[in-house]
């Protein structure tokens, strides 16, 4: 039996088609939604990595754990939402897995966690964790503080490993994820200007093979980083635009000036009952490191990230049979 905690993400439901694709018992562990679940033959359970006895119950008869649940935050006071479900849900997850004899766990934490500069030097799993003494996002530094807790669970005896993927865009993005409602936004013209940067975009599809990759053959307390292709959002925009044949925003500004304006399309959003595509954290993120390597990830996992537009047209093109371009 396979569990999967964020079952109803982007990541979560294609890992669950995988997995049953692989003939596997799956068990998923929802909290709120499960539209992304409607159909499939697998296991539902109620549970929330903050309520330790909900985790001993679910993880019952369970082998395999991927946890992949989290709060995802683009803003920088989130520290104790972030903080509960991140960090004291991770080490909940963990204690779960050893008192319930789990064989494996497979943790999915955050190209965040790790430290970004020098911005001229390629990042790899080398890299230094994020450190709670800078001013940074709580999100990096709540998957920083995660994925201790995974380490102090290895060093207590659970066999595990840590996923470090990048920006995640793919098909099945029920909810839809950050990056999916950026690209719908794009194709429907809700967005004036595009700021300058860009970001490493990774398809959802080749983070699930190498997850499933990683249960099986890698070592406990190995660390990969699935990244994918460094492309700016100027890119992104055109390439989106090609393919559905809509019109990509024509102003770009400067990180600097979207810095200035990111209060004023925050209101906005707060108004709108929407959320701002251009906030201090999420520019931030636009000016991180662009060479981002998965040389580990392909020599053991055998990872070939497939190219951004084949991702970007498979998405579009389920975005659109399932009405969320109308």
């Amino acid at each position: 039996m396979v569990v999967i905690t964020g079952v109803s993400g982007l990541v979560g439901g294609n890992l669950a088609r995988a997995l049953l694709a692989q003939g596997r018992k799956v068990r998923g562990l929802i909290h709120r939604q499960q539209r992304a679940l409607q159909g499939l033959e697998m296991e539902l359970v109620q549970a929330d990595v903050c309520d330790p006895a909900s985790l001993l119950c679910a993880l019952k008869g369970a082998e395999v754990v991927y946890h992949l649940a989290a709060s995802i935050s683009l803003e920088m006071d989130s520290w104790t939402e972030v903080e509960a479900i991140n960090v004291q849900g991770t080490r909940n997850v963990v204690d779960a897995c050893l008192q319930c004899g789990i064989k494996r766990l497979v943790h999915f934490s955050s190209i965040h966690a790790l430290e970004q500069e020098p911005l001229d030097a390629p990042l790899d799993e080398s890299r230094r964790r994020v450190s709670p003494a800078k001013e940074l996002p709580p999100y990096d530094l709540s998957k920083a503080a995660g994925e201790a807790e995974v380490r102090k669970g290895i060093r207590r005896g659970l066999d595990a490993v840590i996923l470090n993927p990048t920006a995640i865009v793919g098909p099945y993005d029920y909810a839809p994820s950050y990056f999916g409602r950026a690209i719908i936004a794009l194709v429907k013209g809700r967005i004036p200007a595009l700021a300058a940067g860009g970001f490493d975009w990774v398809d959802v599809r080749d983070v699930v093979q190498a997850a499933l990759r990683a249960e099986q053959v890698a070592i406990s307390g190995a660390s990969y980083i699935l990244s994918g292709h460094w492309h700016s959002v100027r890119q992104v925009a055109d390439m989106t635009a090609e393919l559905t044949g809509t019109r990509a925003p024509r102003l770009s500004v400067p990180i600097w000036l979207a810095y200035q304006v990111a209060p004023a399309m925050a209101l906005l959003a707060h108004f709108n009952r929407s959320q701002p595509f251009y906030t201090r954290v999420s520019l931030r993120a636009l000016r991180s490191n662009w060479q981002i390597i998965h040389a580990r990830a392909t020599h053991d996992l055998d990872y070939q990230p497939r190219p951004l537009r084949e991702t970007l047209a498979d998405t579009l093109e389920w975005f659109a049979s399932n009405g969320y371009l109308d």
